[in-house]
């Protein structure tokens, strides 16, 4: 009986497993509705300089992403249609082209625009607290806590290097190695060594620009440590891909590697 019964759970677990694939596999082939792909397009209009042969990958993703995350409204938000592919959009433009996954996410918040957070700081033996007006927030293993008013804007305006679902999802690719620090799981090929040296260079270059009052390609927070500069790089890749790549090559490159994207090219 025993032996039956571990063969039972045995073969429960592998239907489970097989299903779950088959369903995967299902929603990386789908293709979004013609309404679903006009509120994208719309949304997301930097969507609309992905390459053709990228743009049945991206919809098959955002089927993924939305049968996955449960989104849920805060403050009284109502979560619509549009804001579900506003933001699944741009998640996963960053894994469009890359066989990296949000795969611990499962809760996006969304307030209606910035909202409090609780901030802790230690100095010594001390720690302190305190709120901070925020538009975005990433948690280890989720969940992602977005303003819609700023993931919105930031999505319109897509040249503008500031987008905050990019940043706090880029957060998220960060964390699959284990601890959120700036350096993620790297693409088949890239060197760790090579990456490190360059992210701590152009990281070190950016916080005396900013301290020097010099404006950059870079967003002034990412001078805030390490794993910000990460993220406003990210910011950078995709709404500025030139002038970065002008001005920061070698940081470019190491991202372009880890996407598997050459945004730079994009018409």
């Amino acid at each position: 009986i025993f032996l039956i019964l571990l063969a039972a759970i045995a073969a429960a677990l592998l239907w489970r497993f097989w299903s779950r694939r088959r369903n995967r596999s299902r929603l990386l082939a789908s293709a979004l509705t013609a309404e679903q792909r006009r509120i994208v397009l719309e949304q997301v209009p930097l969507v609309r300089r992905l390459p053709a042969e990228l743009r049945g990958k991206l919809e098959g993703k955002i089927s993924l992403f939305l049968d996955q995350i449960d989104f849920i409204g805060c403050n009284g938000l109502e979560v619509t249609d549009t804001m579900r592919l506003s933001i699944a959009a741009q998640a996963c433009l960053l894994v469009v082209n890359s066989d990296v996954w949000f795969s611990h996410l499962r809760t996006v918040l969304i307030y209606p625009g910035p909202f409090k957070s609780k901030m802790t700081e230690q100095q010594g033996y001390v720690v302190f607290e305190r709120e901070v007006i925020r538009t975005g927030e990433s948690w280890p293993r989720g969940p992602v806590v977005l303003s819609w008013e700023d993931t919105e804007k930031g999505a319109l305006d897509f040249s503008d290097g500031h987008n905050v679902a990019l940043h706090e999802f880029a957060h998220q690719l960060d964390d699959l190695s284990g601890v959120t620090d700036g350096t993620p799981i790297l693409a088949s090929g890239q060197s760790f060594g090579e990456w490190q040296r360059v992210f701590s260079q152009a990281y070190e270059t950016h916080v005396r620009n900013v301290m020097s009052g010099q404006g950059t390609v870079f967003d002034p927070y990412g001078a805030e440590k390490p794993v910000e500069f990460f993220a406003v790089a990210v910011e950078a890749f995709f709404e500025k891909p030139q002038a970065l790549e002008r001005e920061a090559p070698a940081v470019y490159r190491q991202l372009a590697d880890l996407f598997r994207l050459e945004p730079a090219t994009w018409v």
